[in-house]
């Protein structure tokens, strides 16, 4: 047998504990800008799931944690429709698997969510017209959101292109 290391680890778990390292990594990445971390975590273990998916306690199992706390994840990544649950004849538990191209959607689809944060933040600013710092920061911040409402669908185009021209795998 082959090793990949000192220790004697198989190449094949050592690869793969490296990729549940990326997975835990990430996941704390995308909690350190607000994604509920939970949620992160099976988000992350789920694009390492085969294609037939995890099922809760799979994702349980591997993430270490209760069945509970996946039940709640699951939920809040169906809500936002990140995920979604299926469901086979010949199974009892059911499978989670990640929605194709729903990530770089729910990012695409913020346009209206910047436009309007870029008006409550401007409103802010206008709050406080005689304090120019104030002012300054609101007016910088809102015409970053409203950039990126107007880049994003650019951008989305732009990664559907590249995306076209990779090759099939």
């Amino acid at each position: 047998m082959t090793t990949d290391d000192a220790r004697g680890t198989p190449p094949a778990v050592d690869a793969e504990h490296r990729g549940i390292d990326a997975a835990e990594d990430a996941a704390a990445m995308i909690a350190s800008v607000g994604f509920p971390r939970m949620p992160g975590r099976v988000l992350m273990a789920l694009i390492a799931a085969p294609a037939e998916g995890y099922t809760a306690s799979d994702l349980a199992e591997r993430l270490g944690v209760s069945a509970a706390a996946v039940s709640g994840a699951v939920r809040y990544l169906q809500t936002i429709q990140v995920i979604r649950r299926v469901s086979r004849p010949e199974e009892r538990r059911s499978r989670y698997v990640i929605i194709a191209d729903t990530w770089y959607g729910l990012m695409a689809n913020n346009g209206p969510i910047y436009e309007r944060l870029a008006a409550h933040i401007e409103a802010i600013g206008a709050a406080h017209a005689d304090d120019h710092a104030a002012r300054d920061r609101a007016t910088e911040m809102a015409e970053f959101f409203r950039f990126m409402a107007a880049r994003m669908p650019e951008l989305v185009e732009e990664w559907e292109r590249m995306r076209g021209r990779r090759p099939a795998s």
